[in-house]
């Protein structure tokens, strides 16, 4: 029985882990954990979004850009994050609708294509307050 996923892993090229940090952790915002010393030196970082781990290994001599393989961030505030990443200068894609969603995609410093979608039914922070 599958219980549910642990982690993804992204690639990066090999010596980029600074500038995917700064992307990662200072853009998006997300928080670095450790690496177990038994990996540690293949190079890469891990990340953690709630429960979720998102892996960066390295390798070098892909073409990033060339897969439609990515990985979709639900998040809070589609409109303001379009605008941080414009900002941070990502090119920011209208994604092709999907029923209950808003989305766009972008691709990171590297090439790797993400998604950000946003529910369109949320309720309001406040709707139970009386």
């Amino acid at each position: 029985m599958l219980k549910a996923a642990h982690h993804v892993q992204i690639s990066i090229p090999v010596g980029a882990e600074d500038i995917a940090r700064d992307f990662y952790c200072g853009v998006l915002g997300l928080i670095e954990i450790p690496k177990p010393e038994s990996l540690a030196g293949r190079g890469g970082f891990w990340l953690e979004l709630g429960e979720f781990q998102i892996h960066f290994g390295v390798e070098d001599g892909i073409d990033r850009r060339k897969t439609r393989g990515h990985l979709a961030y639900l998040v809070k505030d589609l409109g303001a994050w379009r605008e941080k990443l414009i900002e941070a200068g990502c090119e920011v894609i209208d994604g092709i609708p999907i029923p209950g969603y808003d989305r766009f995609e972008f691709r990171d410093p590297f090439g790797n294509r993400v998604e950000f979608l946003e529910h369109i039914d949320q309720p309001s922070d406040n709707q139970f307050l009386l």
